[in-house]
């Protein structure tokens, strides 16, 4: 199981560090909490949409701590069950995943299943915004996604790893510097929601963004997917860090970190200067092998441990 330090430690439990010269993921040896985790419907079930699901079979382990699994109501399994899913974290060392997945039905069957805790993974469940892949564009104009989120949020996730979610997130906005998005009725909302409940928010946004979301709710616990993807100025994202003590950084799947050869790229921050509350995540570490997790980084220390 994942020592109980490691999921108190708010989204900082593996920092991110960018080092000045080439290095590989294998280099770091200890375990992972990807905090940036999608089990999207595509991934388990080749029918989009399908009647429910995935769901563990009634068929035994044969010794294995991985039960085989299909979908409910599909007629085909999709690329990647959760018996795969959890096969490749045991290989590559993830104990602990931020789950946040369109639709929900994914991250709740992660969470449900018995084998996803014999293989050693912890699941800190995120209610995902989008039911389909409309969504993505309309969620802040759709008063039915708040209601959704509501509703997840009172029924929680049932099974193995049973307890409330964590967070809302992930979610995108794409128009935000003129405010039609971030400063709309749904986000603020849901910003406001967050804070009452003390929900972590992953939200894959621009900088003039973060600023609109925190006027929401400035006690919020926001988190800024793959931080600065957009290209500010690395004066810019200490500008934020500094005015929101709230606000935390995540770098999976963000290029632009290295140059060529794997040298930092000018003005990046480096292995001296950590992002707040930065995070691994194995998708970001496979890509380039120039993400490490060395014990350097700042580790924020209050969020709940997964029930």
């Amino acid at each position: 199981m994942v020592p109980r330090a490691l999921l108190k430690c708010r989204f900082a439990a593996i920092g991110l560090i960018v080092l000045s010269t080439p290095i590989h993921a294998a280099d770091y040896a200890g375990p992972l909490f990807d905090t940036h985790l999608h089990y999207n419907e595509e991934a388990w079930n080749c029918q989009e949409r399908s009647v429910g699901p995935p769901q563990a079979s009634s068929a035994p382990a044969g010794g294995s701590a991985l039960h085989e699994v299909k979908s409910v109501g599909a007629s085909c399994s999709g690329p990647h069950s959760p018996a795969d899913v959890l096969a490749r974290m045991q290989r590559n060392g993830v104990q602990a995943i931020v789950a946040n997945s369109r639709p929900n039905d994914g991250t709740r069957a992660l969470a449900a299943l018995e084998q996803t805790r014999q293989a050693g993974v912890t699941v800190v469940p995120f209610i995902r915004l989008y039911r389909n892949r409309a969504d993505y564009d309309n969620w802040f104009r759709d008063e039915s996604i708040y209601e959704m989120v509501q509703a997840e949020f009172a029924r929680g996730v049932s099974g193995d790893q049973a307890g409330p979610y964590k967070g809302i997130g992930e979610f995108h906005l794409y128009d935000s510097a003129n405010a039609k998005e971030a400063n709309g009725p749904v986000a603020k909302k849901l910003m406001q929601f967050a804070a009452q409940h003390q929900l972590a928010v992953l939200a894959h946004v621009d900088d003039a963004a973060i600023d609109l979301l925190m006027a929401h709710a400035p006690e919020a616990r926001l988190i800024w997917a793959h931080t600065g993807i957009g290209g500010p100025p690395v004066a810019r994202v200490d500008e934020l860090l500094a005015r929101y003590p709230q606000l935390m950084g995540e770098l999976s799947y963000r290029p632009g970190l290295t140059c060529e050869g794997g040298r930092s790229t000018p003005g990046r921050p480096k292995a001296s200067e950590p992002l707040r509350g930065a995070a691994n995540d194995t998708q970001g570490a496979s890509v380039g092998g120039h993400i490490s997790a060395p014990s350097g980084a700042r580790c924020c220390s209050n969020i709940p441990a997964a029930s």
